[in-house]
């Protein structure tokens, strides 16, 4: 892989704990291939667009890069109940990425509702953030959810040689009842164990982050910890 530019931020203020300071080190890697990448993943790094970045914080280690192995999990009950409430009612969409009024619209919806309710950065234009997630280096998937005809969701997935990467997912506040975020996973491990790839990748858990810590409801799941990937749940 040809590294093209490396560079690590300088300290901030966390926007997943805000009592603390964060940092990340980004590559930009235009040339990122999917070998190399799941080389990289499994070393905890994750990419948006063509820029691959980990946490480098000097005093906290709370970001945990976090997979689930497919073949043990169990859905909880809850879970099974988000299964059965969408699985018959809503139409799952699997294509390349694109970009349209439709899905400008519910992106943000999506980041105005985060921003209101839970605390999120004021979001930006639209159109420019959404544009980002077309510009990948090898071909990326377009995860997209269909209620009577509506788009209610739609994400980006990395399918790579070892596992599923889930890149990021929005869906329409109004629908909150339906649980879609949790639904997008289940059919990412569905489609996991058709594919017959190990595992799928949720990018990573923070505890004591609101936003993130429902990941760690999926069960079992494995966190990277002191460079090994080890059983946190079950």
């Amino acid at each position: 892989m040809n590294r093209f530019v490396q560079f690590t931020t300088a300290p901030a203020p966390c926007e997943y704990l805000p009592d603390r300071e964060h940092q990340l080190v980004y590559e930009l890697t235009p040339d990122l291939t999917p070998v190399e990448y799941m080389a990289r993943l499994q070393e905890g790094w994750r990419r948006f667009g063509p820029v691959i970045f980990r946490p480098e914080c000097a005093a906290c280690r709370r970001c945990q890069s976090l997979r689930l192995p497919v073949s043990d999990f169990r859905a909880s009950d809850s879970q099974q109940r988000v299964w059965k409430r969408n699985d018959d009612e809503v139409e799952i969409r699997v294509a390349d990425p694109s970009i349209d009024l439709e899905r400008v619209e519910l992106f943000g919806r999506f980041h105005r509702h985060g921003h209101a309710t839970k605390g999120w950065p004021a979001p930006d234009e639209d159109e420019t953030r959404l544009e980002y997630y077309l510009r990948n280096p090898f071909p990326t998937e377009e995860w997209s959810y269909w209620l009577d005809g509506r788009l209610v969701g739609f994400g980006y997935v990395d399918a790579l040689p070892l596992g599923l990467s889930a890149i990021y997912f929005v869906h329409d506040p109004a629908e909150h009842r339906r649980s879609l975020g949790t639904f997008n996973i289940l059919k990412m491990i569905q489609a996991a164990r058709r594919r017959k790839v190990p595992h799928v990748y949720l990018g990573y858990y923070v505890e004591g982050c609101r936003s993130l810590e429902y990941k760690a409801k999926f069960r079992p799941n494995e966190m990277l910890t002191g460079g090994r990937w080890l059983v946190t749940s079950r």
